[in-house]
């Protein structure tokens, strides 16, 4: 996975994640909703400013208290967290 950092302050990182699609967007954005310090996540496909690029831009906003590149990472862990848990429940119903 290919990620470029957009723009980067305490409480708010926009970053591209390149060669990703709505399916793994909104499951890591519902991850990171989830997660506490975070008070706004939202992804766009093809930003107006971008020129006509496609590949989704995340963006997330966090309390004063939370560093967003920390609720990042959080988030992320959480989506694995979430992933472990279907495979698991997945393998116990096979």
């Amino acid at each position: 996975m290919e990620l470029r950092v957009i723009e980067k302050e305490p409480t708010m990182i926009s970053i591209e994640i390149a060669g990703e699609s709505h399916t793994f967007m909104n499951v890591l954005k519902g991850a990171l909703l989830e997660t506490e310090g975070i008070t706004a996540a939202t992804y766009d496909v093809n930003p107006e400013q971008s020129g006509g690029q496609t590949d989704p831009v995340l963006t997330l906003k966090t309390d004063e208290q939370t560093d967003a590149l920390d609720a990042l990472e959080a988030g992320a862990e959480r989506v694995i967290e979430k992933s472990n848990d279907f495979t698991d429940a997945f393998e116990a119903a096979a």
